[in-house]
């Protein structure tokens, strides 16, 4: 396991983003303007960078990840930050995205868990 945390707030604008197929993450930390629109969970430790190939489960649902942008392990590390892409592209849009093979974005609650397993 590379990472695990639970989901400890949904943002009032947080799952406007689904349209998109995306959401934001930050730790549950994060400044009231940020959390508004993210899905917020625990601060945890991060053992090691998220690569093509890991798998991402979120509230149950697996997905592999396809592409990490440059810096999406940095602000991953100190802010719990990531934009999650479930689009399957093999390339990041951005910086900060996580790219994710292309299924529904399952239905996020508080309390649900978020893992990032080895490949």
């Amino acid at each position: 396991m590379k990472y695990q945390s639970i989901i400890t707030g949904i943002g009032a604008m947080a799952l406007s983003f689904l349209d998109e197929k995306m959401i934001i993450l930050f730790n549950e930390n994060a400044p009231a303007a940020l959390a508004e629109i993210s899905i917020l969970h625990t601060i945890e430790e991060f053992l090691r960078d998220i690569e093509a190939g890991d798998i991402l489960v979120l509230s149950g649902e697996k997905y592999v990840v396809t592409a990490v942008g440059d810096e999406a392990n940095k602000t991953f590390k100190l802010m719990g930050h990531c934009t999650l892409k479930f689009t399957g592209k093999t390339e990041a849009d951005l910086p900060g995205c996580i790219e994710l093979q292309g299924k529904e974005i399952p239905e996020i609650k508080v309390g649900d868990l978020l893992e990032i397993q080895y490949k």
